[in-house]
């Protein structure tokens, strides 16, 4: 009797839902609000700054329930713009949203920049703390990257002390990412065009839930720092089908800096990038610089790489970082023409000033290269610390040709019976030991 009341239980249930699926399949579509910005007051003549106008009608159609913010044909100039609840941002396909290069139309905002959470200059587009939103389109949101001012570099020891101690006093103002997205759930990010960043493109931090898809970046090969993607403590990522060409990393996952990056201690994790393709940049997919709070669960698999990529596959920390950087795997990646294949450094860029060793030093281990082949000039470094070799990395049904060898210092259970090396100018593995 029990059984066949738990089966008529599970029949109502199964008919309920369906009764439900049919009415909300014959229920009217609900109306989604379009704002037109040009309606509103904006003006797409790539003169007038439109920062004032941009952000009414954010204002407003958060205020008025939600809805889409629509930046129409024509080049819009504006500052920073805050994204707000129920907003989703739409740039069509002759539209672009294109940024001041006026340090004043960007405010201080406390952010986390290069791993340490500070006063910082906000981005162009900016959101913080939403749920559920998206920026898409087949528009162009552009930086101005390369026509901002240059920043003149003088020998201080040419200035005088008076002079010295006022600029001391002045705060360092940094250029504005392009888009930062901060402690939020539930973000689509796709199809729009990104191009020419003044510094950082798409920060991604302390989110959760997010898929950036179809994304084509772009930056002028003179930008410094003009990293394509920064996935920053975030947890749950899918990275597909996009196209970046960029003057750093093209995708760069951190999570903090030296002790700042310890005392936030929230790691990046669960991560997939694939189906994309990496042209310039300082690396392809890169695990750091910023490690402290830890690396875990990345998967990057079926991308290409060309271009004269520097890195492809790139690990860096340094040994003020600490934490764990482990469960990577890169699987069925082509490479042309790459400086090196593999890059695996701990020791990375250390020039002053950097942070002293951490009492705890940096891990690196369980990283898996699979179906990974192509040419480049090296095959690569793996260069551990003596406290902290990096341990477990296998490779599997790998080829690469190069001009030189793989150069491995403090590593261990390194499995290299699955990588076929064709190497024109000295011996394919390098083994250094250091007294």
């Amino acid at each position: 009797m029990k059984k066949i009341n738990c089966l008529l239980f599970h029949m109502m249930v199964v008919i309920l839902i369906v009764s439900w699926m049919d009415l909300s399949a014959n229920a009217p579509a609900k109306v989604v609000k379009r704002y037109n910005i040009s309606e509103y007051g904006a003006v797409g003549d790539g003169i007038t700054l439109n920062t004032k106008a941009i952000q009414s009608v954010i204002d407003k159609c958060s205020s008025e329930g939600g809805g889409v913010v629509i930046i129409p044909k024509g080049t819009f100039l504006t500052g920073a713009i805050f994204l707000k609840k129920g907003v989703n941002l739409f740039v069509e396909k002759e539209g672009i949203l294109k940024g001041s290069t006026k340090q004043g139309d960007y405010p201080q905002i406390q952010t986390r920049w290069e791993g340490i959470e500070r006063l910082w200059t906000s981005a162009l587009v900016n959101a913080e703390g939403l749920t559920n939103f998206t920026i898409d389109g087949e528009g162009t949101i552009d930086g101005s990257g390369a026509e901002w001012p240059r920043i003149i570099r003088q020998n201080p020891q040419q200035l005088s002390q008076a002079t010295r101690d006022s600029l001391n006093k002045i705060p360092h103002l940094g250029r504005p990412r392009l888009i930062c997205i901060n402690n939020c759930t539930k973000v689509h990010i796709a199809n729009v065009k990104l191009l020419n960043q003044a510094v950082w493109c798409l920060h991604i931090l302390y989110c959760k839930d997010v898929k950036i898809e179809n994304l084509n970046i772009k930056a002028d090969h003179t930008i410094l720092s003009s990293d394509g993607m920064d996935i920053d403590s975030s947890n749950g990522v899918l990275i597909t089908g996009c196209s970046i060409d960029v003057n750093d990393d093209c995708i760069s996952i951190k999570s903090g800096k030296d002790e700042d990056g310890v005392r936030v201690n929230k790691p990046s994790e669960n991560i997939i990038v694939e189906k994309c393709h990496f042209g310039y940049g300082h690396g392809g997919v890169a695990m750091g610089s910023e490690t402290s709070g830890g690396i875990r669960n990345v998967e990057i698999r079926n991308c290409t790489v060309d271009a004269g990529n520097w890195a492809p596959m790139r690990f860096k920390t340094q040994p003020g970082r600490t934490n764990v950087v482990e469960n990577v795997t890169f699987r069925d990646i082509e490479i042309k023409d790459a400086s090196m294949a593999f890059e695996m450094n701990m020791e990375w860029r250390m020039v002053p000033p950097f942070a002293p060793p951490s009492k705890v030093p940096p891990v690196f281990r369980n990283i898996h290269f699979i179906n990974i082949s192509g040419t480049a000039k090296s095959v690569g470094i793996i260069h551990g610390l003596k406290n902290s070799p990096i341990k477990d990395v296998t490779f599997k049904n790998c080829k690469i040709t190069a001009q030189t060898g793989f150069r491995v210092d403090n590593a261990e259970n390194i499995d290299f019976s699955g990588l076929t090396l064709d190497v024109k100018q000295g011996d394919p593995i390098i083994r250094i030991v250091k007294p």
